[in-house]
């Protein structure tokens, strides 16, 4: 398996472990992580938009889940053509097109699946 989507798959793993105990803050914070891992990646962008709809619904985030719907349709259609910022984290918080700085373990991982 790709050691990038292991990266991703471990955030969400982590993510659904923090659902489950009710963590609903802690499980976001890993879902933005692998947002920024994943959002060049056409199927692990528009998954980890997905969830963060599902993770809005526990929340009863009307701006997240609205949020969210607009961002899996962008996900999906706009990642293929490369169309996505740069360390965005995925939030309905942060406009859609605005980059950000990636943490510097994430820009490791990312540097390293380019090699």
């Amino acid at each position: 398996m790709n050691r990038l989507v292991d990266y991703i798959n471990r955030e969400v793993a982590e993510s659904d472990s923090l659902i489950a105990k009710g963590d609903l803050d802690a499980a976001y914070h890993h879902l933005k992580r692998a947002h920024v891992l994943g959002q060049a990646r056409t199927f692990d962008h528009t998954r980890i938009h997905w969830r963060m709809f599902k993770l809005g619904l526990k929340m009863r985030s009307a701006r997240e889940i609205w949020g969210q719907l607009i961002r899996i349709v962008g996900a999906a259609t706009k990642t293929p053509f490369g169309i996505y910022p740069t360390g965005n984290t995925g939030g309905a918080n942060i406009w859609f097109f605005k980059p950000m700085p990636v943490p510097d373990d994430l820009r490791e991982i990312l540097n390293q699946a380019k090699i």
